[in-house]
């Protein structure tokens, strides 16, 4: 067994912005040749973040950042950077995912996709995956 590493590049155009990020994630599965296991997504930022959700609808990304936006309003902070909203943003979401690997690709339900979700663009972000490598697709 080991652990292998990808990077996947992401860069964000908007303050806000929730980008489905699921086939740049199996395309990093493939590249690590996990075929069946687990991998870890780690978002090295502190104002993002991942989860997984609905990705059929585009409307739920959208609809991602209004809840946000009320939930965690831009009230007076004493962290003065100006992005205190999206570091509680991105804490209630948390930088990492465990998701399983099936057959090479991520065991996903029907309707899910991986959200990775920015609170304070527009910026250069990368996640990390890692994949615990048993059975290595490019020798089967």
């Amino acid at each position: 067994m080991s652990l292998k590493r990808k990077e996947i590049a992401i860069e964000t155009h908007a303050k806000e912005e929730v980008r489905d990020i699921t086939p740049q994630v199996n395309d990093a599965v493939r590249a690590l040749g996990v075929a069946e296991g687990m991998v870890l997504l780690f978002c090295p930022h502190t104002t993002a973040a991942l989860t997984v959700n609905e990705a059929a609808d585009p409307d739920v990304r959208v609809d991602f950042c209004r809840a946000f936006s009320r939930m965690v309003p831009n009230i007076p902070f004493s962290h003065e950077e100006g992005n205190s909203p999206a570091h509680v943003r991105a804490a209630l979401l948390g930088p990492s995912l465990l998701l399983p690997v099936e057959e090479g690709r991520l065991a996903l339900g029907t309707w899910q996709g991986v959200y990775f979700c920015e609170f304070d663009g527009p910026r250069r972000r990368r996640v990390l995956v890692y994949g615990l490598v048993e059975g290595d697709l490019r020798q089967s």
